[in-house]
């Protein structure tokens, strides 16, 4: 039998996902990208700036995984939140990572 796993790092070489699902992991390195882009966002404009690495990258990975809901409100509307009945039995999220 052979199986394909997909496995998602970060910028920095860590794990950060591991999945038989070819979509998600690309959908979770998209989100990485974003957020890494978010994150130099908030540090170029000094916002938060006594903000920790750990807790900067937890809030960006969040926007970016969340960034339909985060277009809704930045548009004024209200966030369309769902069950989170989707069949990710083939998505195993690292231990330690915001996702």
């Amino acid at each position: 039998m052979i199986e394909i796993e997909y496995i998602v790092k970060d910028n920095k070489g860590v794990e950060k996902l591991r999945t038989a699902d070819k979509k998600a992991a690309d959908a979770y390195d998209k989100a990485l990208d974003n957020a890494d882009l978010l994150a130099q966002l908030l540090r170029h404009d000094n916002v938060l700036p006594k903000l920790k690495e750990d807790d900067l990258e937890a809030l960006t990975v969040y926007l970016a995984l969340n960034a339909k809901n985060v277009e809704r409100a930045l548009k004024g509307k209200e966030p369309e939140y769902t069950d989170e009945t989707d069949d990710d039995s083939n998505v195993e999220p690292i231990k330690g990572t915001a996702s």
